[in-house]
């Protein structure tokens, strides 16, 4: 079933409207018919099963069927603190770690990153990748749109982070998997987890005393090094594994 999502000022106590690309999409791409059936999420974990009553040119009006919490969301809230990395490597991040259950995304400029953006780039970078994790929250059906922060320096990120109930911290120059499950296996359903990725040159020692400092986990996610772009979505994909019920 085809899933979008709306503002809460769209709904209203029995109906929906679908406004902007979205009313493009149903007409010209899916092609659907009044009578037809989708699902349209407020964004925040709430969605309805609604009926296609009219197809307008700007505006497709749907009849609530039925009201429901979102099922498709972790039972932890999830922080991915990135950092940047070249290319559109982001792009790929923000899409892929948002299919796995990651609740916000927060690009950090750390001392080992090559890329360096102005206030005005940044600004731009951030809308795309916003863009991007809407479109993969509609792919996966995820109830909720993560969010995807302003670009932050490590000090900004840091003190943020500090707020989570558990922080781990992938890095190369760690060991033991015995003691990496240990850890995972104590996290609980409703604990707040944050994710720190270093860049593609990887931690500065002293980011990584600061994380530890602020009680950061270091742990090893294995014998291979990842690239930058795996390392998020390994982390994600086990912490998915272990909490997921």
């Amino acid at each position: 079933m085809h899933h979008f999502f709306v503002s809460q000022e769209q709904i209203s106590e029995k109906e929906i409207k679908i406004l902007g690309q979205d009313v493009r999409h149903i007409r010209q791409v899916l092609r659907m018919e009044e009578g037809e059936e989708l699902l349209v999420g407020d964004g925040e974990g709430r969605e309805y099963l609604c009926q296609i009553q009219k197809i307008e040119e700007k505006a497709v009006i749907a009849w609530i069927l039925e009201q429901r919490d979102s099922q498709t969301e972790l039972p932890s809230e999830i922080t991915l603190y990135q950092g940047l990395p070249k290319g559109d490597k982001m792009e790929l991040i923000v899409q892929k770690t948002v299919e796995l259950g990651v609740s916000r995304i927060v690009p950090v400029e750390m001392k080992r990153c090559v890329v360096k953006l102005d206030q005005k780039k940044a600004a731009k970078k951030r809308e795309r990748w916003s863009l991007i994790a809407e479109s993969a929250a509609k792919q996966s059906k995820r109830g909720r749109i993560p969010e995807v922060s302003e670009v932050k320096n490590f000090a900004q990120a840091l003190q943020e982070s500090s707020g989570e109930d558990v922080l781990l911290i992938p890095y190369e120059c760690a060991e033991n998997m015995g003691a990496t499950r240990a850890i995972i296996e104590q996290i609980k359903p409703g604990s707040s987890v944050g994710i720190w990725i270093g860049p593609e040159g990887g931690f500065e020692e002293e980011e990584i005393e600061a994380l530890k400092n602020c009680g950061g986990n270091v742990l090893t996610l294995g014998k291979r090094i990842l690239r930058t772009e795996t390392a998020g979505l390994a982390m994600l994909a086990i912490l998915m594994y272990h909490l997921e019920r």
